[in-house]
């Protein structure tokens, strides 16, 4: 039986679910008859989303099928950072979606100290973008995992907790 016990605290998002999300975007954006003629884009690059469409009317529905799309394969709906829409050539309306990967430092401290200053019995230390939490006893990591929640509420950053043992 190991003396002490671990987990990682993350916060990450599962690509191919993303990158399914946006193929079902895209599918409806062909097939919907008040999107099939707005002339749509969405291109997924690595830590953004690019939607191009001929007004802010069509941008915003596309918004919503996006989240409902998102929803649907269980991503969170925090690893969304909407830009503000601007004009772009051709008298069409160009949006940026940010996706939110890793934890700051200034995250992960804050993250820390919260769980620190209540439960003495876990250490906390930051490793990159992940927390890694230690205790002797598994009860006391499930009471972190907790606080981690009740923090994540407050947050617009999601978590998941990895490689309990």
């Amino acid at each position: 039986m190991a003396s002490t016990y671990s987990f990682d605290v993350v916060s990450d998002f599962d690509h191919q679910e993303l990158v399914n999300a946006i193929d079902q975007l895209k599918r409806e954006i062909s097939q919907r008859y008040d999107l099939k003629e707005s002339n749509s884009e969405v291109e997924l690059e690595e830590e953004k989303i690019i939607i191009t469409t001929s007004s802010d009317m069509t941008l915003q529905a596309i918004e919503g099928v996006l989240l409902q799309k998102a929803t649907k394969r269980k991503l969170s709906l925090k690893i969304f950072d909407f830009q503000p829409s601007e004009t772009s050539s051709g008298n069409r309306v160009r949006q940026i979606v940010n996706l939110r990967k890793g934890l700051s430092q200034d995250m992960a401290k804050k993250l820390s100290k919260a769980v620190r200053d209540q439960l003495k019995k876990v250490t906390v230390s930051i490793q990159g973008d992940s927390l890694r939490v230690t205790g002797k006893s598994k009860d006391d990591l499930q009471s972190a995992i907790e606080i981690f929640r009740k923090k994540e509420e407050e947050l617009d950053i999601p978590l998941q907790f990895e490689n309990y043992r």
